[in-house]
């Protein structure tokens, strides 16, 4: 009866907590079976610590002591993380106890001798906290894990606490029920066995081989399903749509549906399309003419990139920024009057619709500006001389017909007189020929001017004839008024 009462004591606290897998959804497990326990690894035989403590760990016939009932019990509860912690309330008998008497005839090699203390009774209660590696691995049906954790043995008389690291596999075959294979290394605390080598306090493992079943599910929603394999466990769902719901019934779950309360398309997310563009009605800023995805539903008539409701010019291809309508282009070279230097005359686009400096105009520009004559040794046009106007006037002409061209009006002097002045002089001519040039409307914009002195002759200036060839004015295209600007 004492042994009986132990039991029942173990039972009970083992009905609070033990440590099997489980989860947030069937936080509480039971589990029961059979349990074996070793004393092997107290005997003290082995040439080594690992020899002495884990050698024959399997020699089940010769060593392990079965009682061949129910002989554990436990009740555990997920606390998360994988973690899981709980008791075991476990019985057995003790009739094969290993001890190491190596002048027994009956000694195995290790000196070791199986003997029966007397059928003794076992019982234990233990305390555990468990890892499991189920999740980690990501197997719904292999689960590993390891364990740590401490409880009290009754060893026939003796009684003593332990200190029990363990490792455990079960295989579940199906989401609440499984077959636990465990084991325990029970360490005791404070001794191992007595001086005449009777049982006292011996180290030793126990295997347990049982049943385990989850429970504890819980269906927050009432629709049938339980939150563990509910998508949506806090609103009533469709068994069909794991427990979601589906308010406007187009087949695709509130939680995914941008329209959830308006029967729509499975392309659309759920939502309609009233004007068939592919374009839901939420999106379309035309929902009931079909349109563009480009311009959020709504047509192009004339295919100019703007809405037709945006378009002034719906009919014709124009710009954004003149609301849809052509720009006037009209010496028509393609170069919109707004952006054309030279709105009347055609030109090239890479030169602002402005034509190029020809090489002819080059060539009359040269006779024209040598034509030019000044005073001897001053800056003044020639007094008297009516063709020096004309020439100017013919070169105001050429250079209006390219607004967009820059020119640059240089001097140059025969070699008489010093550098220094031959330089002043030169400057001086070019800058009168220029400014001459901005009198009769030509951009200041569109020239520059230079003085050369005597550096650049065309001709000797031993002779007077060559003398008077590099007294001369020159004008050259240098460009675009615009380069460095663009």
């Amino acid at each position: 009866m004492k042994h009986l009462n132990k039991l029942f004591v173990a039972v009970l606290m083992a009905m609070g907590l033990n440590t099997h897998a489980q989860d947030s959804n069937n936080p509480w497990a039971i589990s029961f079976g059979v349990n074996a326990v070793d004393t092997r690894t107290s005997s003290g035989s082995g040439s080594g610590f690992f020899d002495q403590h884990f050698s024959q760990p399997f020699a089940v016939k010769d060593n392990w002591n079965i009682l061949p009932s129910l002989s554990y019990i436990g009740v555990s509860k997920y606390v998360g993380s994988g973690f899981s912690v709980g008791l075991q309330g476990s019985v057995n008998k003790i009739d094969k106890y290993v001890v190491f008497d190596p002048l027994n005839a009956g000694a195995d090699s290790r000196g070791n001798v199986v003997v029966n203390p007397g059928d003794l009774m076992y019982y234990g209660i233990d305390a555990t906290i468990k890892y499991s590696f189920q999740e980690l691995i990501k197997s719904k049906i292999i689960d590993p894990s390891l364990s740590v954790g401490g409880g009290y043995t009754f060893f026939g008389d003796s009684s003593f606490g332990t200190v029990n690291p363990g490792l455990g596999l079960t295989f579940w075959f199906t989401d609440a029920i499984g077959l636990e294979l465990a084991s325990r290394y029970k360490w005791a605390v404070g001794g191992d066995r007595d001086t005449n080598g009777e049982p006292d306090a011996p180290s030793h493992f126990q295997h347990t081989a049982g049943l385990v079943f989850k429970f504890g599910g819980k269906d927050t929603d009432g629709d049938g399903i339980y939150d563990k394999d509910d998508a949506c466990p806090d609103v009533a769902g469709l068994k069909q749509f794991n427990g979601c719901p589906d308010t406007d019934g187009d087949g695709i779950v509130d939680a995914s549906d941008a329209c959830p309360d308006v029967f729509g398309l499975a392309a659309l997310n759920g939502c309609p399309d009233t004007d068939g563009d592919g374009i839901a009605d939420k999106d379309d800023a035309c929902p009931d003419v079909a349109g563009l995805a480009a311009l959020k539903g709504c047509p192009d008539a004339d295919g100019d990139g703007i809405a037709d409701k945006d378009d002034k010019c719906p009919t014709v291809a124009g710009p954004r920024e003149n609301g849809g309508c052509p720009f006037l282009d009209a010496d028509k070279d393609g170069v919109a009057d707004k952006d054309d230097d030279c709105p009347t005359v055609a030109g090239p686009a890479s030169n602002r619709g402005c034509p190029e400096v020809t090489t002819e105009a080059l060539e009359e520009l040269k006779v024209q500006a040598r034509a030019v004559y000044f005073n001897s040794g001053k800056a003044t046009f020639k007094t008297g001389d009516k063709e020096t106007p004309a020439r100017l006037d013919a070169i105001k002409e050429i250079l209006k017909n390219y607004p967009n061209a820059k020119f640059s009006v240089e001097g140059h002097t025969d070699s008489d007189g010093s550098d220094k002045l031959n330089q002043k002089l030169s400057e001086d001519r070019a800058a009168a020929v220029l400014n001459a040039l901005v009198e009769r409307g030509v951009s200041a914009d569109n020239l520059v001017s230079k003085g050369f002195g005597e550096s650049q002759p065309v001709a000797s200036n031993k002779t007077a004839a060559g003398k008077a060839q590099n007294r001369r004015t020159e004008i050259k295209h240098i460009g675009s008024k615009y380069e460095g600007k663009l």
